[in-house]
């Protein structure tokens, strides 16, 4: 064939930022945003965020230079996911559960420009910025963002976010053309949550959130004109990038400053929401609502569910109350989701507690991602479709990220023989969906036995007392680690905790689970450590249950006796994951 050139005609850049001038276009007058008592229109929106770009562009941000911003689900953090790369800039969105350390540390390794701060934060971005004055690192220009419903007059320095909006700067010319975008670029830096080593920094091309965006839309089946509650942090992979698949599909963002029961069952309630997205915490903030904040939900509202896999018993709980569960599997270095649970129609005949169990599986790729596999990753070979033999799961495909911000080490070990590895642990059932049975850093082996985490959790989950559950390895002097399980307890009609003991928990247990998955430690906390995404922090439990080690068991009376491991010789360690994919075999 005659060779055939590519043009202006005939080819686009993909980025999602187009979705929002196609929603100014076509939805000019549609809700964009509520918050309080404010409301846009996607008009409205559109102007706001022109106005914002071309203020950043003033302020001698060029392209990729990074603007960080400190803020909930606000808004202010909805705009700056289309001004700031309007602006060729790289947008990095910091967890608000951050202390000032760790915010310093994200300041100075993703070198930002700019730093937008909401009022609400103030003080700990102060901390932050007086770290890297001792440091004598790098500043970025600081910029308040006031509540925009009620402001507060906060300041931390000159500028206030509604200033740069307002600011008569703008010329249709003076923002960046679509066609000077490489689809390449970077969009976004995101850092990790760090729940199993260091947080690194992600980096997220346009075209990379373009395909997610649109594979997360057309996987949950969103219709038009969806009305969606900001549950989810923003910041967490840029909102499973539902930041900018509400825009494509004209619908309304419900922003929410602080996630509340009561916030979250009245804005349902008010606003008609169709769609939430949450990590399974939110569940029981729902589920542990009083009397006094519950509301009636008279239409079904779409849940999509990720983070650690929700137990059947959770899923059987929040359904009966108007909520329709979707479990979807990602990571922050595959642009959130990568793997939705799609329901199929013949499994609506099966009993409740069936449909809960293979709704709690990950399910299959998005239509975007190339391919998924669970592998052994010594051969490369995959593992057989049969629910039962464990190995890595692998993803590859144009949602994956660009790589590590800085860190060439780590994205190519992240990388192998054109794969995507998660470092999570997980089997194929005969039907092709996929199910995650642990990290790899959470397998127990106990006396060459392969424990999984997800499943002794699911257990506890059905006890009706147990209102969190998480299981991680222990040190054992026979068998090598042993099953430790931390517990927060549900109160009972009294308002006790107290009633519940080790002892009980272990009794159920044995009359629920194989002899070695049986934990040899239970231990209550009132409440288990989360991240702002609601990912229980199993490297703090790990450290914990260090502490611990079993020296004598009495398996009639299940009790045991705990020294500090200080006082006994090194024990051999076999959470190594290649040495765990190794056992997954035998």
């Amino acid at each position: 064939m005659d060779k055939l050139e590519k043009c202006g005609a005939n080819y686009a850049p993909l980025s999602p930022v187009t979705f929002l001038n196609r929603a100014s276009k076509v939805y000019a007058n549609r809700t964009s945003v509520i918050y309080e008592g404010t409301r846009f229109t996607w008009r409205e929106t559109y102007q706001r965020c022109c106005a914002l770009a071309s203020s950043l562009l003033t302020l001698n941000i060029d392209k990729n230079d990074v603007v960080s911003v400190l803020a909930p689900n606000i808004p202010a953090l909805y705009e700056m996911h289309f001004a700031v790369p309007m602006a060729g800039a790289v947008l990095n969105t910091i967890n608000t559960r951050l202390d000032s350390k760790n915010i310093a540390a994200i300041l100075r390794h993703s070198e930002a420009k700019v730093f937008f701060v909401d009022c609400q934060f103030v003080s700990v971005a102060r901390e932050a910025l007086l770290l890297l004055v001792a440091e004598s690192s790098n500043i970025p220009l600081v910029i308040v963002i006031d509540d925009v419903d009620t402001p507060t007059g906060v300041r931390l320095g000159e500028l206030e976010y509604e200033e740069l909006v307002k600011k008569d700067n703008l010329s249709n010319n003076y923002l960046p053309s679509e066609q000077e975008l490489d689809e390449w670029d970077p969009i976004a830096l995101n850092y990790t949550s760090g729940t199993t080593s260091e947080p690194k920094g992600v980096v997220y091309s346009h075209r990379g959130a373009y395909l997610s965006t649109l594979s997360l839309v057309l996987g949950w089946e969103m219709g038009s004109e969806p009305v969606y509650l900001w549950t989810l942090p923003m910041f967490h992979c840029n909102g499973w990038t539902f930041t900018w698949g509400i825009a494509a599909r004209g619908g309304t963002n419900v922003c929410l400053r602080n996630p509340t029961a009561h916030d979250i069952y009245s804005n349902i309630s008010i606003h008609k929401v169709t769609h939430m997205c949450c990590a399974p915490i939110v569940f029981n903030i729902i589920l542990q609502a009083g009397p006094n904040e519950r509301r009636d939900i008279t239409t079904p509202v779409q849940i999509l569910t990720g983070g650690a896999p929700p137990p059947a018993a959770l899923l059987e709980k929040i359904e009966p109350l108007g909520f329709h569960v979707t479990h979807a599997y990602g990571l922050t270095e595959a642009t959130g989701p990568a793997l939705v649970c799609e329901w199929q129609t013949k499994w609506n005949q099966l009993p409740k507690d069936k449909q809960a169990k293979l709704k709690a599986r990950q399910g299959i790729s998005i239509l975007t991602l190339a391919d998924v596999d669970v592998k052994d990753l010594k051969t490369m070979a995959s593992v057989p479709y049969d629910g039962k033999t464990m190995g890595e799961i692998v993803l590859r495909g144009s949602s994956i990220m660009k790589g590590y911000f800085k860190d060439q080490k780590a994205t190519s070990k992240a990388f192998k023989d054109g794969w995507f590895l998660t470092g999570d642990v997980g089997v194929v059932h005969p039907d092709g969906y996929l199910e995650i049975k642990d990290r790899s850093k959470d397998v127990i082996i106990s006396g060459g036995e392969n424990i999984s985490s997800v499943e002794l959790e699911s257990v506890l989950y059905k006890h009706p007392r147990v209102l969190e559950a998480a299981v991680v390895a222990m040190p054992h002097p026979r068998w090598g680690e042993s099953p430790c399980a931390f517990i927060s307890i549900r109160k009972n009609s009294s308002g006790k905790t107290q009633d519940v003991t080790e002892a009980e928990i272990i009794s159920y247990c044995r009359k629920n689970l194989p002899r070695f998955m049986i934990p040899k430690k239970v231990e209550f906390l009132p409440e288990l450590p989360k991240n702002a995404t609601g990912k229980i922090l199993k490297n703090e439990l790990r450290a914990k249950a260090n502490d611990f080690v079993i020296v004598a068991e009495n398996l009639s009376n299940h009790k045991s006796t705990q020294v500090n491991t200080a006082q006994l010789a090194p024990q051999p360690q076999y959470n190594n994951g290649e040495q765990i994919m190794a056992m997954s075999r035998l």
